[in-house]
Parts: structure tokens; C-alpha cells; sequence
């Protein structure tokens, strides 16, 4: 029995961590549970676990000395597969500045058409590339990549350079009067803002009226009890009809057959003769055996007595 008492204290700090003694484990007070609890939970929070760390630290040395060699073997065979492994690897960075290239252009440029434009300037810039330079292959690049993007769209808008500058010009100077009016400006405003003519803001406007376009698959309006609407959808149909129109045709109609109801029977032949058998004045004459003259008289006294019939109609 003081042989097993005597080993006791061996075996209990052979059980402990290193670093722990068994003098400490005895003296440390009891905790209650919730206490015991929040002390382990604040301790664990403050070791951080080092094992995740240090395995990713070591997957990006290793992913940076694998790109690193891929630079250094195509650098001196230039084949395609090690050329395909560059691009592969870089492509993420021609859609992150394709994007930030798209902030600023219209909805109708598509966002794929601008990656495919900076594939270009990546496939360059791997070409132009020299791995001695104290110079990182991102920063590099994507100056290329932009600049690859910026002269595609320049090569494929039909609308010139200078035009687009003045368009700028006049949104500019727009947004400045109505940040300082807090109102809309007026045309005389924006051209005393731009230190130029009235004539020549109308002649830049007429310009900049063909510059914004808008595709007709566009969707323009959608919401969750909406469908879906394209530009399209709005377009009128040349062969559709307008009620209101419709309607007003019809009353004025029904209101010139009124009007001509009460003139007299050589006036209505005159008036047929003119508008819808499309006779001069001379052959109506010679038909109703009367002067042109006497038919421009004609004529004048039955345009005045069916406009002052309908505009009483119309005042009813």
C-alpha cells in the first residue's frame, strides 16, 4: 500500500501536459460548470489553431515556386501546353478587369465580349513578359489586358472618338448645374456652363442622339408578380391600331357628313369633284359650266361654312 501511495505522484505528473505541475493542478480552485465553461471557451478562442495556417501558407509557396518554374520552362521552349498552363492560371485576373472595365459602360456591352478582348492582351503580355524584371506579372498584365479591352471597343463603335468626348462634355456640365441648381438646366445654362453657343449645344445634341443605343433583347422591366419585358415588347407594331385615334377619326367623319349636309347640292359636287376625283379647278368648272374663278369662290365659302360647323361641334 505505500509502495502504490509513493508511485502515485509520479504517475499523476506523468499524466499532466508538459509545462503543467502537479502543485499547480492541486492549488487551482473549483470552478462551478458555467464559469468552467466560459474559461475554456475564452481560452480556446485565444489560441489560434496553427496547423491551417501553416498548411496554407505552404500551398501558396508551393503554388507560387510551381508557377514560378512554369515561367522558367516556357521562358526557354515556349511550348503551347506550358503557354495553356499560364493562361489558364492568369485567366481570373482578365475577368476582374474586365469587370471593372464594364462599371462604366452600358448595359448593352456584354461582360464575356470584354473577358475575350483581354484574353488578347494576356496571350501578349505572357509573350512580352521577362521573368528578370523586378516586376510582378500581375501588374503587368493588367495594364495589358485593360488596354486590350479599351482598343477592341474603340475598333468596333461606329460612333467617333470626338463625339463620344462631347458627350461626356455635356453630361459633365449637366450634372455640375444640376448639382449646383438642385433642378434640371436648361439648354441656355449648360451652353454659358460650357462657354459655348446655344446653336452649337443643339448641333452637339443632335450628334449625341445617335449615340446611345439599346438592344432590342434587352430586358428593361422585371419583378416578381411582372413578367419580363424586352425592348422589343415596346416597340409599337406599325400595324396596330390607337382607340383614341381610332375614335376621333370616326367623330370627325361623322361630323364633316353632318357639315356637308347642309351645304347645296353644287357646292357638295364641287367638293367631291376636288378631294376625291382630284380635278383642277378649270375642269370642275368646265363640268358645272361656271368660271374657275367662280369655283375658287365656291370653294373658299364652303371651307369657311364647314369650319365654323365643326368648330362648333367641337365646342359642344
Amino acid at each position: 500500500m505505500r509502495d502504490f501511495e509513493s508511485k502515485m505522484p509520479a504517475a499523476r505528473s506523468a499524466a499532466l501536459p508538459s509545462g503543467v505541475s502537479a502543485s499547480s493542478t492541486l492549488r487551482r480552485p473549483a470552478r462551478s460548470g458555467l464559469l468552467h465553461a466560459r474559461l475554456d471557451s475564452a481560452a480556446r478562442a485565444d489560441t489560434p489553431p496553427a496547423a491551417p495556417m501553416d498548411v496554407t501558407v505552404r500551398r501558396d509557396g508551393e503554388a507560387e515556386a510551381e508557377i514560378l518554374a512554369v515561367w522558367e520552362q516556357y521562358k526557354l521552349c515556349r511550348t503551347a501546353a506550358l503557354r495553356e498552363r499560364l493562361i489558364l492560371h492568369y485567366a481570373p485576373l482578365v475577368a476582374m478587369v474586365a469587370s471593372r472595365v464594364g462599371m462604366r459602360l452600358p448595359s448593352s456591352v456584354e461582360h464575356a465580349d470584354l473577358v475575350s478582348y483581354g484574353m488578347f492582351g494576356l496571350i501578349d503580355a505572357i509573350e512580352k513578359f521577362e521573368i528578370g524584371r523586378d516586376v510582378k506579372f500581375e501588374t503587368y498584365a493588367s495594364s495589358r489586358v485593360r488596354g486590350a479591352i479599351l482598343d477592341e471597343l474603340r475598333a468596333v463603335d461606329w460612333i467617333p472618338r470626338s463625339v463620344r468626348s462631347k458627350a461626356r462634355a455635356v453630361d459633365r456640365a449637366h450634372a455640375d448645374l444640376e448639382g449646383e441648381l438642385h433642378r434640371a438646366p436648361s439648354n441656355t445654362e449648360i451652353a454659358a456652363h460650357m462657354e459655348i453657343t446655344e446653336s452649337e449645344l443643339r448641333g452637339i445634341q443632335g450628334q449625341v442622339a445617335n449615340v446611345n443605343l439599346v438592344a432590342l433583347d434587352e430586358v428593361l422591366g422585371a419583378g416578381d408578380r411582372i413578367e419580363q419585358v424586352s425592348a422589343l415588347d415596346t416597340v409599337q407594331q406599325a400595324r396596330s391600331h390607337d382607340p383614341a385615334r381610332t375614335f376621333e377619326a370616326k367623330e370627325t367623319k361623322f361630323l364633316l357628313s353632318q357639315a356637308m349636309e347642309q351645304l347645296g347640292e353644287r357646292e357638295k359636287i364641287m367638293l367631291v369633284l376636288y378631294y376625291y376625283e382630284g380635278m383642277t379647278l378649270a375642269e370642275i368648272g368646265r363640268v358645272l359650266g361656271v368660271t374657275e374663278s367662280r369655283i375658287s369662290q365656291m370653294h373658299t365659302a364652303a371651307m369657311t361654312r364647314l369650319r365654323t360647323k365643326l368648330t362648333t361641334s367641337e365646342g359642344l
